[in-house]
């Protein structure tokens, strides 16, 4: 059965008015038009079938199937968050002719009168919304296409847990239409805004908290939240990030992360990687909370667990850091290991002999090389007359690879 081209067009929002000649021509000769109601009513005078679009492999079926002259509109641009890509996928390209248009987030855009060219463009119709909040947090301007559930609100009650809030927010609705409505508001107006279920989210950073005056890393010990002064100190942390060798996109475990200084700086040097602070005890999270929130520590999410038990839902990791272990050392690396990226690394701090001892053999067992650094700082000590130093306790850091087969 010989096969017709498919044309695959791109509806703007202008109607059939922001249609090419090409595109307007290759629908008046086919017979059979498919689409969104709202498309397939700007065609009233189409004299052939008419489909409406609905779930995508009942279209592709039919299209396998058919011998019949078919126009497939989508929104905008096809190829874009749109149906191109899944045709694409799974019908010989040359039986594709695709028009494109303008999309709906240009369009916004240029109705809030905004560049868009150093926007993130992102879609959250029917997908999670854990890897794009990621993105939507290291950017500067973010562009989303929502649907029923993951809302402006869902997108506005993420952001809050991660203490970004610095936004200005548009809501750009029924773009095209009568009812087309454009609403500036902050990420909390996000939580209480009525709207159309069609809409787009344009999100466009303001401010930092209180940013300007820390570095990436070194910030003073006495900045962060702590109980009884239980944090990783400003020497260790440098020396502790030197040796997880991170690079952007990394995904990092923080085990143990008590106050969070140790993602929050590597936070600050991996901006696009996602790192998860996994703490235990509940007196430590809400000054864990404080401290992400007060650094603006975007990528970081804090985690309530216990490991190893705890790290069974989080993403395979790049590199671990442990900070400390409750305990269950073995149990953790064992868990680790299993889960740890055949490139990545696991650095661990020890401030006992004992938890020394435990970690090289337990990494030792299961193949890792291993390299010890024993830290000892001494700071001269302030408000006396003369300068003296005094010695802090010295800190084993263990950093543990496997080598390449």
């Amino acid at each position: 059965m010989a096969q017709n081209t498919i044309y695959l067009i791109g509806a703007g929002i202008a109607g059939c008015e922001g249609l090419s000649c090409k595109a307007l021509e290759a629908i008046s000769q086919s017979e059979v038009l498919v689409g969104r109601q709202r498309h397939l009513d700007r065609f009233p005078s189409f004299h052939g079938q008419k489909m409406v679009l609905g779930e995508l492999p009942p279209l592709l079926a039919f299209l396998q199937s058919t011998d019949k002259r078919v126009a497939v509109l989508a929104s905008g641009d096809p190829n874009f968050f749109g149906t191109g890509r899944f045709l694409l996928r799974n019908l010989p390209k040359e039986r594709l002719e695709i028009f494109a248009n303008v999309t709906s987030m240009q369009y916004a855009f240029a109705r809030i009168k905004e560049p868009w060219d150093d926007a993130v463009f992102l879609s959250l119709q029917g997908r999670g919304m854990g890897p794009s909040l990621d993105k939507i947090v290291a950017a500067e301007k973010a562009c989303v296409l929502t649907d029923e559930i993951n809302t402006p609100a869902a997108v506005a009650r993420e952001l809050l847990d991660r203490g970004a809030e610095g936004y200005d927010a548009w809501v750009c609705e029924d773009l095209g239409m009568p009812t087309e409505k454009f609403t500036r508001t902050t990420v909390k107006g996000l939580l209480t805004l009525q709207h159309s279920e069609l809409n787009i989210l344009i999100l466009i950073r303001t401010y930092e908290p209180n940013l300007a005056q820390y570095p990436l890393i070194g910030i003073d010990d006495d900045q962060f939240a702590s109980l009884k002064k239980l944090f990783t100190r400003q020497e260790v942390r440098a020396v502790t990030l030197a040796k997880l060798k991170l690079q952007n996109d990394q995904i990092l475990w923080d085990i143990g992360a008590g106050s969070g200084s140790i993602s929050i700086e590597a936070s600050n040097l991996i901006p696009n990687g996602k790192l998860f602070a996994i703490e235990k005890n509940s007196q430590y999270l809400p000054l864990l909370k404080q401290n992400l929130e007060k650094f603006c520590a975007r990528n970081v999410k804090p985690v309530e667990a216990a490991a190893p038990e705890g790290l069974d839902d989080l993403p395979d990791p790049d590199r671990v850091f442990i900070g400390g272990a409750g305990g269950n050392l073995e149990e953790i690396i064992e868990q680790v290991d299993r889960r740890l990226k055949s490139d990545g690394m696991i650095v661990l701090n020890a401030v006992t002999l004992d938890t020394l001892t435990k970690s090289i053999e337990a990494l030792e067992y299961h193949g890792y090389q291993v390299e010890v650094t024993c830290l000892n700082v001494s700071r001269t000590r302030p408000l006396t007359e003369y300068k003296m130093f005094e010695a802090h306790d010295p800190v084993y850091i263990v950093t543990a690879w496997k080598e390449a087969e």
